[in-house]
């Protein structure tokens, strides 16, 4: 695999990608912009961008499985594109970057989980889509916008790979 080099500390813009900071100021609905700045350790390490997408596994269980894929397609583009001004966005989304993506695609048990996940990420400032399916008002998964692993990884850690 291959991985992105980035370096927060020059890239820090009114939509900035460092580590979330306390404070952080919340977009409308369920997306977060983030604004802070990594300490000098981590702007020294080369570290893999990556956007999580998160499914629920009763909807997996029991909707067509390419439904359930759509759903997170849905988040996973609206959650870069809310983000297409941000430099880690757009380093991800680069002519350079686009063919080695990466994503994580992992899975909660349920609405209950997913809106608790919801709720976690914007206390910690991780910008985010919970994309909620119209017009049965069901939300359905979330994506985050690319972010450097190792900000982001603790929130996912405890969750288990979409199999």
């Amino acid at each position: 695999m291959e991985s992105t080099s980035i370096s927060p500390s020059g890239d820090s813009s009114t939509t900035a990608v460092s580590a979330p900071a306390a404070g952080s100021a919340t977009a409308a609905g369920s997306d977060t912009t983030t604004t802070g700045n990594n300490s000098t350790e981590e702007s020294s390490i080369t570290d893999t961008v990556i956007q999580y997408v998160v499914l629920r596994r009763d909807l997996i269980d029991t909707w067509p499985l390419g439904s359930v894929v759509t759903q997170g397609c849905h988040a996973a583009v609206a959650a870069i594109w809310s983000h297409k001004d941000d430099a880690v966005t757009l380093q991800y989304c680069s002519p350079s970057n686009i063919d080695s993506m990466h994503k994580v695609t992992l899975e909660v048990k349920g609405e209950a989980q997913i809106l608790n996940l919801a709720e976690k990420l914007k206390a910690g400032g991780i910008a985010h889509k919970l994309w909620i399916e119209q017009p049965e008002n069901i939300p359905t998964c979330l994506a985050t916008k690319p972010y450097p692993k190792s900000l982001v990884s603790s929130f996912f850690k405890k969750l288990k790979l979409c199999k």
